[in-house]
């Protein structure tokens, strides 16, 4: 293992180059490609990915596959992140250069919206029937902000993010907000919204929300928001975020109670017709999670057939006499 100087002399020499130091600039702004990279810099993708090699083995860069893709991070915690706030000051965060690629990114950026925007017209149908079945959105946010606390949490997981709505709506509580998703396209609109909504302290990556890409006890807060009826084994889920959770976390899932609405599983890919309350209560119970009763909304008066919206709420046990209290 390397002495904190050793490492400190690696991440110098990383950063230590004209262009190395401008990727960590437009990183530390949000997470781009390579692609998007060579847009911006306008240098090849060989010298690019050179570069970029070299961050990352100092521990200043994150990889992130993704599909066919990859994106690059700038170091968010731990030292080298204490190095990164040092290294750019107010002087040299004014410098014309990195002006100027701040710049070229914002054009990047507005590709990258009108490509999200693209996707997203072609599914809006599909969203927009089944908005049409249940409680409006805006209602149900309102009360996932009330039953999430106050704040300020330090570390929020939005278990698939999609379009990133939950990010943008917990962000402004959080030190740190982040989303995970399977669908790169997904992915994309999230990215968008985010920029759209000048959120720079949420990020999303790709990953399996049965298999997240995070460190245990690492988050105060995780929300699952209408996941779990696309999902085979709903438990795995619950129990994943269970594990990311701090002991006397919090957990917030929303999703529909169960109902007989075939065509959804038919025409729109649900795996499950809604969640049943006492499948809720066992995998919170295997998970070691406190699970309250759930919080319903019904459909509008005018939808019927309609879907009720249920929100759960459960705490991680803080202390293990708890679990078998």
């Amino acid at each position: 293992m390397k002495s904190d100087i050793a490492s400190t002399i690696d991440r110098l020499r990383a950063a230590g180059e004209p262009t190395r130091l401008r990727i960590l600039a437009l990183l530390r702004q949000r997470d781009l490609s390579v692609g998007e990279l060579v847009q911006v810099l306008a240098q090849s993708q060989p010298r690019l990915s050179h570069h970029l090699k070299a961050l990352t083995g100092a521990g200043l860069v994150e990889r992130m596959p993704e599909g066919s893709f990859v994106f690059y991070r700038a170091a968010s915690r731990g030292e080298a992140r204490i190095f990164l706030d040092s290294l750019f000051t107010q002087d040299l965060i004014e410098a014309p250069t990195l002006h100027r690629d701040a710049a070229q990114l914002a054009e990047v950026s507005a590709v990258r919206a009108a490509s999200a925007e693209s996707f997203f017209s072609g599914i809006a149908g599909t969203w927009d029937t089944i908005r049409s079945l249940h409680y409006p959105n805006e209602s149900i946010e309102d009360a996932l902000l009330e039953l999430a606390g106050p704040g300020p949490f330090d570390r929020v997981i939005d278990f698939g993010t999609g379009t990133g709505r939950m990010l943008v709506l917990f962000a402004p509580l959080a030190r740190e907000a982040e989303g995970v998703d399977l669908s790169h396209h997904m992915l994309t609109v999230a990215r968008a919204n985010l920029e759209h909504a000048g959120i720079a302290d949420a990020r999303v990556r790709q990953g399996d929300v049965t298999a997240v890409p995070f460190d245990s006890s690492s988050a105060d807060l995780v929300i699952i928001h209408q996941v779990l009826h696309f999902i085979d084994a709903p438990g795995k889920v619950i129990a994943e975020a269970s594990r990311v959770l701090k002991p006397g976390g919090r957990l917030l899932v929303v999703d529909f109670a169960a109902h007989d609405l075939e065509f959804l599983r038919e025409e729109h890919g649900h795996r499950r017709l809604g969640m049943r309350d006492d499948n809720m209560a066992s995998w919170a119970a295997d998970a070691k999670l406190k699970l309250s009763e759930p919080h319903s909304f019904d459909p509008p008066d005018a939808s019927s057939p309609g879907l009720v919206v249920n929100i759960w709420v459960a705490e991680k046990l803080a202390l293990p006499e708890e679990a078998n209290a």
